[in-house]
């Protein structure tokens, strides 16, 4: 667990006012001195991110933020980045302390945590020193409440057992491709070795997926495009399914028998972490693009585009070749995302595999409101090639 890659750990924020001792507690929580601590408001500046094991929950993040109060033009530019810490959090735990008995920002905070639906369990820290009583805030904040003491760990044990009762069960899919295969099922995945496949080891999404065929008892069979004949012709039976990578859709679909199921490393990532459907039927608007539409390509991890690159140089081809014509696109990576995305026709984003599923979700939150289409990589170049029913039929979700 502790090689569980971040984007597929529990996040846990911690927001609050400045000096109410988030900083105290991620450290207690932790056992770890993961957060400077300092009786000066406005020690923690942007914010802490940890990895680590939290029993019985299993992986998770630890998300330690500036104060919500924080104040002058770098006290703006804090609390923003703590915003954006919202949609990387699966669980949010709202401090409060008897310092003060004005908890309007603590209220605006808690209903924006609500309006993006994120689970809260709000902790009364320092009760040593300053008591409050949880039922005087119960009216404006219906949540779980444990009053602790981080620096005497007092009752951390109780914050513990609350973040095991409100932690979401769903915050990922319980798994990317066992649901849809019986246990020794034979799957073929083809793995490119190209240019832009790291050398000495395979990409993470590739790496995932075996992993997941193993806990779900299937038999993964992996080989490079040039070798799929091969692997075919001296298998007894049919495979029970092929996973390839998208960028090679056109010729794995023209070796693979029709009556065999195809799909993608994309499509199974874009189903784990998103809404397959939603990408599914983002890709179809691709029919009504016009020249001169504007075009979001997003990627989820940074890194220099080498010659060939999907989302620079082979998506935008396929794309234009489809409209016939000339497209203005425009290409944001990491966390970067528009504000305002009415300007866009469609939204193609990455597998996402450095995402986490909250994170994903919040980009497709904000393309249904603001009524964009969005897909996939590879639900996109499955229907530019014309097999998107196809590589999609093994999915019930799929409403086709």
């Amino acid at each position: 667990m502790l090689d569980t890659p971040r984007a597929n750990r529990l996040h846990i924020s911690f927001f609050g006012k400045r000096n109410a001792g988030k900083s105290s507690l991620v450290n207690t929580l932790t056992n770890q001195s993961i957060s400077l601590v300092s009786d000066t408001p406005g020690t923690t500046t942007d914010p802490v991110f940890k990895s680590m094991e939290l029993l019985p929950l299993g992986p998770v993040v630890i998300i330690d933020t500036a104060g919500l109060d924080d104040e002058g033009s770098l006290g703006k530019l804090r609390i923003k980045k703590t915003e954006e810490v919202m949609d990387k959090t699966d669980l949010a735990i709202l401090l409060f302390t008897g310092e003060t008995t004005n908890f309007s920002k603590e209220k605006l905070w808690y209903d924006t945590l609500r309006e993006k639906k994120i689970p809260v369990i709000g902790v009364i820290n320092k009760i040593d020193t300053y008591p409050l009583d949880e039922n005087s805030l119960r009216n404006d904040f219906p949540i779980d409440f444990v009053r602790v003491s981080a620096t005497n760990k007092h009752n951390i044990t109780e914050f513990k057992q609350a973040i095991i009762r409100n932690a979401p069960i769903d915050f990922e899919n319980i798994t990317l491709v066992g649901d849809i295969l019986k246990p020794k099922a034979k799957v073929i995945l083809v793995a490119p070795q190209d240019i832009q496949a790291p050398k000495g080891r395979l990409i993470l999404p590739q790496v995932q997926i075996i992993r997941d065929l193993l806990d779900n008892d299937a038999m993964a069979l992996t080989v490079k495009d040039s070798e799929l004949p091969d692997i075919l012709s001296i298998l007894n039976e049919k495979p029970d399914l092929v996973i390839t990578d998208s960028q090679i859709f056109k010729k794995v679909n023209s070796i693979i028998p029709s009556d065999v199921p195809l799909t993608s490393f994309s499509i199974l990532m874009a189903r784990y972490k998103g809404n397959l459907d939603m990408f599914v039927k983002g890709a179809r608007t691709i029919d009504s693009l016009k020249p001169g539409d504007k075009i979001l390509i997003a990627e989820a991890c940074t890194h220099h585009a080498l010659k060939g690159d999907i989302a620079r140089e082979k998506l935008p081809t396929w794309l234009e070749e489809k409209v016939g014509g000339n497209l203005n696109f425009v290409n944001l990576t990491g966390v970067d995302f528009p504000e305002n995305l009415n300007d866009f026709k469609l939204i193609i984003h990455c597998g996402s595999c450095m995402f986490t599923r909250k994170q994903l979700m919040s980009r497709l939150v904000k393309s249904e409101d603001s009524n964009i289409p969005i897909t996939n990589f590879g639900t996109a170049i499955a229907h530019i090639n014309g097999i998107l029913d196809r590589v999609t039929s093994m999915f019930p979700e799929i409403n086709k």
